[in-house]
């Protein structure tokens, strides 16, 4: 299938019934091999033949009435796991939902499964969770990107038409960009943060990841709006984006990230980014390069913020509230250091210390404080550029997906957890910097808080043969702009979304390579 308003078409005629369409789903996952899931949802049968009963007896139904979505482990689901990828909420079930949930179950959208992820959403690559790394099903000897790299797989692959992400410095865009897809990352406060697994807070927020630009507006339609129980939330109007999309860039301005040719970008990238300019201008738009002179600063400034943030969210998992708790400890000292040791993940622990560094007595004037005036230096550079510039636009990321570590043993999630942690030992990790600097493209949106969109322009030559996407941002909630623009561009370049491997896996054969 390709696309939810297709199956939304075939289930309104008849031609297909919402049971079928998640058996379809179910039945990919038995074959799937990118170990994009980390649990499916026991209920998802009953569910789809409570829509089928609706739609027989002619009941109102919802605009996602029937549909199989899947939801990244960041974000609650109540009476369900939700482990954040971490070995610290592995049993942890939700008491209650995040808001958004509660926004698509009202639409009649089902979950069929918990999408895997970097652990905390630290990562660009889905190496770092705790269920083991995640394949791209483009290319399973490459990543999918993080740290909604299962949410991008599970789409790629066909385990669900769609997906909900987080996004903290690109999680949902990377991703979506490797994998061939559509990733949206709302203006801050869009989306109501109640109910999603806290990270970075004044960074990240949820947003759909899509086979099409109209399907990530129909998602966005739904989940979008003012909530009480978010004091981030906003309070500026929504409307029927998927339905009032123009694919035109005729008069459009938009500024062309000088950066983008760096020596750091690759050659196809490059190319992919050459290639939107030359077609925006034949469609009458207007492109113009822009130099962002900020552009070395982006990193260190997301990466102290974030890890600022983290320290002091993270301090709730102490093994007295919820979540794993060591055993054999007597002591209320031993209890925080073993539990927060055995918990948490290498990468988690590391940016526990830094962001812990950066806000200690004597260093907190020097980074954290300089970080927060360089974002806000940042946030007045996009203000200027958004005073000229209807849109930026820039690669997603420097290059496509880049190889799994080696050494790497793939679990399915299904293991218990204790062997999916053991067979992740030893795992060979390039320079941690060269990971970091993967975001650095798609991180000034979420350190400005403006709206940006990923969407697929092309592949990969060779034999590696992956998606290459580029980035638009928009002003600060005019994300009617970025479907706009970004519909031109997917109705241009027609990009192919779905892999070969895809009806592999679907079969039940092993579409992994070597």
């Amino acid at each position: 299938m390709k696309d939810i308003q297709e199956g939304l078409s075939l289930l309104e005629q008849g031609q297909l019934t919402s049971l079928e369409w998640v058996e379809q789903c179910l039945q990919k996952q038995k074959g799937d091999q990118s170990n994009a899931l980390i649990s499916v949802s026991e209920e998802t049968l009953n569910q789809a033949k409570k829509s089928d009963e609706k739609r027989k007896n002619k009941k109102p139904i919802g605009r996602l009435e029937g549909v199989p979505l899947s939801i990244k482990d960041m974000i609650c689901v109540k009476g369900q796991r939700t482990t954040a990828g971490s070995r610290i909420l592995e049993n942890y079930v939700a008491p209650y939902s995040a808001t958004l949930i509660e926004k698509l179950e009202a639409e009649g959208a089902i979950f069929v499964g918990k999408t895997n992820m970097d652990e905390f959403g630290m990562g660009s690559r889905n190496e770092n969770s705790a269920f083991g790394s995640v394949r791209n099903p483009w290319n399973s000897a490459h990543c999918p990107g993080g740290s909604s790299g299962g949410s991008a797989a599970a789409v790629a692959s066909g385990l669900s038409l769609a997906s909900i992400g987080t996004d903290t410095g690109g999680s949902i865009r990377q991703p979506a960009s490797h994998c061939g897809l559509v990733g949206l990352k709302p203006t801050y406060g869009r989306v109501s943060r109640f109910g999603v697994i806290a990270y970075a807070s004044s960074l990240e927020q949820a947003g759909p990841i899509a086979r099409t630009v109209k399907d990530a507006a129909l998602l966005f339609d739904i989940i979008a709006g003012h909530d009480p129980k978010d004091g981030t939330s906003s309070s500026e109007g929504t409307q029927a984006w998927s339905k009032n999309i123009q694919a035109s860039v005729k008069a459009k301005k938009i500024g062309l990230v000088r950066q983008s040719f760096s020596d750091e970008v690759s050659s196809e990238v490059k190319g992919s980014i050459e290639a939107v300019r030359k077609e925006i201008e034949a469609a009458g738009g207007q492109v113009e390069e822009v130099d962002l002179k900020e552009f070395s600063a982006l990193i260190s400034t997301y990466y102290l913020i974030a890890t600022c943030e983290a320290s002091s969210n993270l301090s709730r998992y102490d093994g007295v509230r919820y979540g794993y708790q060591s055993e054999g400890v007597t002591r209320l000292e031993d209890l925080y250091v073993r539990t927060r040791s055995e918990g948490f993940g290498r990468e988690v622990k590391k940016r526990i210390l830094l962001g812990t560094f950066a806000l200690s007595h004597g260093y907190y004037d020097e980074y954290y404080l300089s970080a927060c005036r360089m974002r806000e230096q940042l946030r007045q550079k996009f203000k200027d550029l958004f005073s000229k510039f209807d849109l930026i636009l820039s690669p997603c990321a420097p290059t496509v997906a880049p190889k799994l570590a080696p050494k790497l043993e793939q679990k399915n999630s299904t293991q218990s957890h204790a062997s999916t942690v053991q067979a992740s030992k030893g795992v060979k990790k390039e320079n941690d910097l060269q990971e970091y600097l993967e975001d650095i493209f798609t991180v000034a949106a979420n350190l400005c808080g403006a709206p940006a969109i990923s969407v697929p322009v092309g592949i990969s030559q060779g034999s590696e043969k992956l998606p290459i996407g580029v980035q638009l941002m928009a002003p600060w909630f005019k994300e009617d702009t970025l479907f706009d623009a970004a519909s031109f561009i997917e109705k241009t370049f027609e990009f192919q979304k779905i892999p070969e491997v895809v009806q592999m896996w679907g079969a039940g054969q092993s579409g992994v390579q070597s």
